[in-house]
């Protein structure tokens, strides 16, 4: 299904910056309900797309667990992002690319804008957010949107394979891997030409990026000390090398450099209790929709404890737990358990 945009007339981000004429790109699947609340929204991961069918397929359709006859599903692209939402790879009047202007946008900002973007398509009400990792983020800020009478725009949520606010673990893991594009000789600032992209440095972020993505045992099992053999572009070096170049690439050829910075420092906005309360836990003790937090019992980026403290600190929170040796990816892997664990969910709670 081909993507949507909506423009919107203006946006503030946090920061205080204002843009004109803002694009949000999104797809969307199903048709809305005579209230206009039978909306899920769908949060895409930090490299991800609007398109869930392209990574949640088994999960997207009639008579799936998010079932297109019933839901208007939706999925938002965030901002800073380059797959049609306004980011650092946008042009301005002149038709230069925005770059380092465009500032460090925040989750909240994301949920703003792809809320005011709903709106616009005559969404009155969210049945659902879900979405795993900087998914899993938003979705979790989703439950402190609210109507014009006070009550939650959002019934429930289910943020996978995320904490309350990011920790000082991946904040680190984003700073090194931006010390790896900053360091590209091609990054200048952000500002670099259309010709000259700082791709090497891309390529070592997404490297490092991999890594935490997985997990040691995920790693033995899938590469152990194999070589890669005759002919083959990585010949006699180590499989789990080719691996990581070969999913570098990848990256290099879909994304943007200023956009991978920029996202990232928006994940490291990550805070529920910022502005609200004194802790995270008094912030999630506010949301009174059901929330179900999945974590992975072989995450290293995302601890399943943080999971943990987000269901035991919402008054009706649930926590569940995919096994799993591929780490952190597993919620874009083990369809079979997440499809599970959603549909009694949903059952325990009339959804």
């Amino acid at each position: 299904m081909p993507a949507q945009t909506v423009v919107l007339p203006s946006f503030a981000f946090a920061g205080g910056n204002v843009f004109e004429d803002v694009p949000v790109a999104l797809h969307a699947w199903g048709t809305l309900n005579e209230r206009a609340d039978n909306a899920v929204v769908v949060c895409h991961a930090l490299t991800g797309f609007p398109d869930v069918s392209e990574w949640w397929e088994p999960l997207l359709g009639p008579g799936r667990v998010l079932d297109t006859e019933r839901f208007f599903v939706v999925c938002l692209n965030v901002p800073g992002s380059p797959y049609g939402t306004l980011s650092p790879a946008s042009k301005d009047a002149d038709g230069q690319r925005l770059g380092s202007r465009f500032p460090v946008p925040t989750i909240r900002d994301a949920v703003r804008m792809h809320r005011a973007a709903l709106e616009r398509l005559g969404v009155r009400g969210v049945a659902l957010a879900i979405g795993g990792s900087m998914g899993g983020m938003q979705a979790l800020e989703w439950g402190f949107e609210t109507t014009e009478d006070g009550r939650p725009f959002v019934r429930a949520l289910c943020p996978i394979a995320c904490g309350a606010a990011h920790s000082a673990w991946c904040i680190g893991w984003g700073e090194a891997e931006r010390m790896a594009i900053r360091a590209d000789a091609n990054w200048l600032n952000g500002d670099y030409p259309p010709h000259r992209h700082p791709d090497a440095g891309l390529a070592a972020a997404r490297a490092m990026a991999m890594l935490s993505y997985r997990s040691p045992a995920g790693f033995s099992q899938r590469h152990g000390r194999r070589a890669m053999p005759p002919g083959h572009p990585f010949s006699g070096q180590f499989a789990v090398v080719s691996y990581l170049h070969h999913q570098a690439q990848r990256l290099v050829d879909r994304f943007d450099a200023a956009c991978y910075v920029r996202i990232t420092e928006m994940m490291d906005t990550h805070d529920v209790s910022a502005g609200r309360a004194p802790t995270v836990e008094a912030a999630l003790a506010t949301l009174a929709q059901p929330v179900l937090a999945v974590g992975i019992d072989s995450d290293v980026l995302y601890l399943p404890s943080e999971s943990r403290q987000i269901a035991e600190a919402c008054p009706n929170g649930t926590y569940a737990e995919i096994a799993s040796p591929w780490g952190h990816d597993a919620f874009l892997i083990e369809f079979d358990q997440l499809d599970a664990l959603l549909r009694a969910w949903f059952a325990s709670n009339d959804m």
